[in-house]
């Protein structure tokens, strides 16, 4: 017997809507995969997964990650119960023995040590996950540590970072409008492999083929030849790190040339008459030999991007994770404003997520700020409340007052993902007490004391709350769980506040729920406190009272659906910003633009949106295409846009050094594969083989000079370390250059990793040893460092 359930995939940031088949089985008894049942009981399977053509942003798009959602979640590699070590020994343990270990020993070591005695790590997969977006700021403020290392200094923070600077939000990260854009510049992006990455878009390959098709224009900047610059109209190979020597160059060029024009921008800009002489270093010509391409080509593409009726210029990965990532990032959007394309339709908008606080009128924020407080070791400055997590290992292993001894990473991996993983492994297995919440025994967790692991996918309720504020078009989803929560099992989010509840020395004696009410308040309090809200001067109980939702995370929603943009303030707002019910205009051709006001326009009090509405549309509600949003963006200190803001202009002098340097002989780049998400589908039988493979991609000009063959193996040296590796000869990368994937390395004892441990792949990190970062944005500097190769027997 089988039915269907939806469920909002959570495998990549495109978070395409799935139709699931479900059977009822016995078969969990043999161990079949595909059950999510207790080994021994029947159970519900997940058989097949297709897309939900229903669904008014993904249209029925799947891609093969989505496809093996069902293998996913029924991986027999899965714990089902807590570990807790015992004797040296990590053994199966109840709940109640888990959270009872927790709230026996961090309280303790707090009260011992101080607050920065503990760290806390966030994955990758934490923000695919409700619970990973309600709880780790309330265990933050339970716990009054800074100690906080995510994954964003390994990928996103520069783009942050650069928003911060330029917007005053570091949230406020404009994406580009791919359904109407005329130009779309990549650099260091391949969507056609990751599905795209702080630009939510599914299907970005039709986006791409339906802007060809209407007759735009797609440029591609990146030394390999990806699937992506190989749909594109013009593919630029640079040398890698040298992105915002680029971008400089271009934007030189449209200020030199007299190409810029703000247009209607130019009121909000502050620092634009001293763009030119900021930039006066970075001519097309000092700029080509550092970056191996011509001068003229840069000039061609600076004029074509200044031509093109709309254009986006859009950078990731491999923009981000170099020695000038952050520059890079700001030049995107210095190129973006100086065109005319920022927020403007066809161009790079500000999305307007659901749950995000309402619009405020314009006028000068708080600003952002750098370096608020510095790491203990090496003074490393935070950004945005982050210090790296390439700092990681020195910070517990380094002796001294407030060093770490006390570790909770949630869906984190750093000993694979971060550099220098040898060194981190090391400090891990010193650590006084450490927490993992995480599905799986991997390279990290084997060290844990208590391992929390969350329920299969298809047991947990869904909602994007970080994604949603990057996507291509506003829309709001939201999929309950599509299997019952297992005998035994407990809900992520009941995991997370659970949690909250042991570091805060309440274990025991107050129920998960009170940390959901906690947040209640605490928001409902600050709405009602603040002048500036409709809300001011009502009663946070009175409030709290309207509240749906059948669980606390579902009455938090339905706070945050009603207090943002779209919702109507628990009644003081009764007509409110228009959007657009209607589904998705995307079906492969460009979304019309409608002309129809956003939030500040009049929508029926009946419509607004509410946790009810949004259980009642299944397959998601449509809230429009993009619309331009400045000045409300805007938090600076001035009110404007900081063009050049003082941090950045301090940084400028180093990039201009690197045009006299001498580039290295070699340099090594990652890697994104269609069927993997760095280190947390390496389990996944369907999702390895074939392209998914962990080689050394090397130029055939470049492996006849070293003496390497195709299928031969090579050693890669650095200066973190070395490691050995298959060698995959291919055109597909520049002279100069080999690619080696990220998030492999699965080698190591004391896992429960059966398929990955049987291809661990290598370590990509290991050649790195932390110390070169971005300076402005602490991230490690993973793409376009020095490497030597050697052939081995």
């Amino acid at each position: 017997m089988s039915r269907t359930a939806l469920r909002i995939c959570p495998l990549c940031e495109a978070t395409c809507g799935l139709t699931l088949t479900l059977s009822r089985t016995n078969e969990g008894a043999t161990g079949t995969p595909g059950t999510t049942g207790t080994t021994g009981t029947p159970g519900t399977t997940v058989t097949g997964a297709r897309g939900d053509r229903d669904d008014v942003f993904s249209r029925g798009f799947i891609c093969p990650k989505g496809a093996a959602f069902g293998a996913v979640d029924a991986d027999p590699d899965r714990l089902r119960t807590p570990l807790v070590r015992r004797a040296g020994r990590l053994e199966e343990a109840s709940w109640q023995e888990a959270f009872d270990a927790i709230a026996d020993a961090l309280p303790a070591l707090t009260r011992q040590y101080g607050p920065q005695s503990t760290g806390v790590v966030l994955g990758n997969p934490n923000v695919h996950t409700m619970a990973g977006a309600l709880y780790p700021p309330m265990l933050l403020k339970a716990l009054g540590t800074r100690n906080l290392f995510t994954a964003s200094t390994l990928d996103q923070m520069p783009k942050h970072v650069s928003s911060g600077l330029l917007f005053g939000d570091p949230f406020a990260i404009p994406v580009p409008d791919l359904d109407r854009t005329d130009f779309l510049l990549l650099l260091g992006a391949n969507p056609l492999d990751s599905n795209g990455s702080l630009c939510t878009a599914p299907d970005f390959p039709g986006r791409l083929r339906a802007l060809r098709a209407r007759g735009g224009t797609l440029v591609v900047v990146d030394p390999r030849r990806t699937r992506t610059a190989a749909l594109a109209d013009r593919h630029l190979a640079p040398r890698p790190g040298t992105d915002a020597l680029l971008l400089a160059a271009l934007a030189h060029t449209l200020l030199a040339e007299k190409l810029a024009d703000p247009g209607p921008l130019a009121p909000h800009l502050h620092g634009l008459s001293e763009l030119p002489d900021a930039l006066a270093a970075f001519t097309p010509e000092a700029v080509a030999p550092r970056c191996d391409l011509d001068a003229a080509a840069i000039r061609d593409l600076a004029r074509a991007l200044a031509a093109a009726p709309t254009a986006a210029v859009y950078g990731r990965m491999g923009s981000c994770t170099v020695e000038h990532g952050t520059l890079a990032s700001w030049l995107v959007d210095v190129l973006n404003i100086l065109t005319g394309n920022l927020d403007r339709p066809g161009g790079a908008l500000f999305p307007l997520s659901a749950t995000a606080p309402a619009p405020r009128p314009a006028g000068p924020g708080k600003g952002f700020a750098l370096g608020r407080w510095t790491s203990r070791v090496s003074g490393h400055p935070e950004a945005k409340s982050e210090l790296p997590l390439a700092a990681l290992a020195e910070e517990i292993d380094t002796p001294g007052e407030g060093r770490i001894r006390a570790l909770i990473a949630i869906a984190a991996n750093p000993v694979l993902s971060a550099p220098d993983g040898r060194r981190l492994d090391a400090a891990l297995a010193g650590l006084d007490f450490m927490v993992s919440v995480d599905p799986y025994l991997n390279e990290t967790s084997r060290h844990a004391h208590v391992v929390l692991p969350p329920p299969a996918p298809a047991q947990s309720a869904h909602f994007d709350f970080a994604f949603n504020g990057f996507a291509v078009r506003n829309q709001v989803r939201f999929t309950p769980p599509a299997v019952p929560l297992e005998d035994g099992r407990m809900d992520e989010c009941e995991i997370h506040a659970r949690l909250v509840l042991a570091v805060s020395g309440l274990h025991g004696t107050a129920d998960p729920d009170a940390v959901d009410d906690m947040a209640v308040r605490a928001a409902l309090t600050r709405a009602t406190a603040d002048p500036a809200s409709p809300l001011h001067g009502d009663d946070p109980t009175r409030l709290a009272g309207l509240l749906t939702g059948s669980t606390g995370p579902l009455r938090r929603l339905d706070m945050m659906l009603r207090l943002g943009p779209y919702g109507d303030q628990f009644g003081a707002v009764h007509q409110f910003g228009s959007y657009d019910d209607r589904p998705g205009p995307y079906d492969g051709q460009p979304a019309p633009y409608d002309g129809r006001p956003g939030p500040g326009g009049t929508r029926a009090a009946a419509e607004v949106l509410t946790l009810d509405r949004l259980l009642s549309a299944p397959h998601g509600i449509d809230l429009g295409p993009l619309q331009p949003r400045l000045p409300d963006v805007l938090r600076t200190r001035s009110g404007g846009v900081e063009l050049l803001p003082d941090p950045v202009a301090a940084e400028l002098p180093r990039l201009r050094e690197a045009l006299t340097g001498r580039p290295a002989a070699l340099v090594l780049v990652g890697r994104r594969h269609l069927r993997s998400n760095n280190s947390w589908l390496h389990n996944v039988p369907a999702l390895t083989g074939g392209s998914n493979r962990c080689t050394l991609q090397v130029h055939p000009e470049d492996a006849a000079r070293l003496g390497l063959a195709d299928g031969g193996r090579a050693r890669v040296t650095a200066d973190g370390g070395s490691v050995d590796v298959p060698v995959e000869v291919t055109d597909a990368v520049r002279t100069g250059v080999v690619s080696l994937p990220h998030g492999w390395g699965h080698d190591r004892p004391g896992t429960r990793l059966s398929v990955a441990s049987a291809a661990p792949g290598a370590n990509v990190n290991q050649l790195l040893d932390g110390r070169l970062l971005d300076p402005l944005s602490g991230t490690a500097v993973l793409n376009g460092f020095p490497v030597e190769l050697a052939p081995l027997d």
